[in-house]
């Protein structure tokens, strides 16, 4: 995939940030194309078309998909058609990357909604095979299985709604596990436990990645990490004063 990579990142095409062009994202052989326009999209298209077909290799249509970012103040009704091995790509308006779920409003309720489900079964999971362990188990298998909050550091955009309900759930799933009453305090039996509560860990989740951004070797990490106005700077600066 190296030599593909380096095609479309000399294509001079795509979005770019402070000057730093990135118009694809790649993880093994997932890859996304970043463009902000349909002839930038089809461009970026059409060279990996030409570089699959010099492999002997050939697109998946059917599992490729187009979404169009919304932008603030503009409607957009309707979009031509982008094709990819002459099959015009279906157009969504979510998709999953590497098991985060990505909008095209950018927001995160739908991403934490999935996690407040896979919290949910995995709490009652544990809760129903473990009932008979004693506190101190019970406390280290919730912190292995519920306090993980995956992609939980990406998340700035959301209602107060979506993120409660998964608080909540969280709390809930501690008192299920330990027996404790359903209206105990959060904070108190999280104190008395020496566990981490819910904001807490959206706390660390954020600080760890910001201290990860910013000292990775990474060009597109490095940019993102060297502005003031990122909306997600702004958001790891609200958790830890809020």
């Amino acid at each position: 995939m190296n030599g593909l990579i380096e095609e479309l990142s000399s294509a001079g095409v795509g979005c770019s940030i402070d000057g730093k062009l990135i118009n694809n994202l790649s993880y093994a052989d997932d890859m996304v194309l970043l463009a902000p326009s349909i002839s930038a999209i089809q461009k970026l298209l059409r060279i990996c078309e030409k570089y699959a077909e010099a492999h002997g290799l050939r697109y998946n249509s059917t599992k490729s998909e187009i979404l169009m970012f919304k932008s603030q103040g503009h409607k957009i009704t309707s979009m031509p058609p982008v094709y990819l091995g002459g099959i015009a790509l279906k157009q969504v308006s979510r998709f999953k990357y590497l098991g985060h779920w990505v909008t095209d409003s950018l927001s995160d309720d739908e991403d934490i909604e999935r996690e407040r489900r896979a919290l949910a079964v995995r709490g009652n999971m544990l809760a129903r095979r473990f009932a008979r362990c004693t506190e101190p188990v019970k406390l280290i298998l919730f912190k292995a299985f519920c306090q993980s909050f995956y992609t939980c550091s990406l998340w700035v955009s959301y209602t107060l709604k979506t993120i409660n309900a998964l608080r909540v759930q969280y709390n809930n799933a501690f008192r299920v596990l330990l027996g404790l009453p359903r209206y105990c305090s959060a904070s108190g039996m999280f104190a008395e436990a020496h566990t981490d509560g819910f904001h807490a860990i959206l706390r660390k989740r954020a600080a760890s990645m910001l201290n990860r951004v910013r000292g990775s070797a990474n060009d597109i990490l490095r940019v993102v990490a060297g502005q003031v106005d990122c909306p997600f700077l702004q958001h790891c600066v609200r958790l830890h004063t809020a």
